[in-house]
């Protein structure tokens, strides 16, 4: 899925001390849409997760058997 650049207006102030934070403001944008979008519509997220685990059902499932026959990477090095 590609990325639309849109018009987003922000406090000039804001955003320079977001910029000396180090924080990346698409990033904190994307993620607050996400918050919001799954807080203001849950299904559309239990959706979006349903899609994605029917598009990638084959890699789950083979990844699935290839821990089945393997294990899981560095189990024999575990302490507990």
């Amino acid at each position: 899925m590609g990325k639309l650049e849109p018009n987003v207006h922000v406090d000039q102030e804001l955003l320079a001390q977001a910029r000396a934070a180090g924080l990346s403001v698409e990033q904190v944008a994307e993620a607050a849409l996400r918050a919001a979008v799954a807080k203001a519509d849950p299904a559309a997220v239990d959706a979006r997760a349903a899609k994605w685990a029917a598009e990638n059902a084959e890699a789950i499932k083979a990844h699935r058997a290839r821990i089945e026959k393997y294990g899981v990477f560095g189990e024999d090095f575990r302490t507990w």
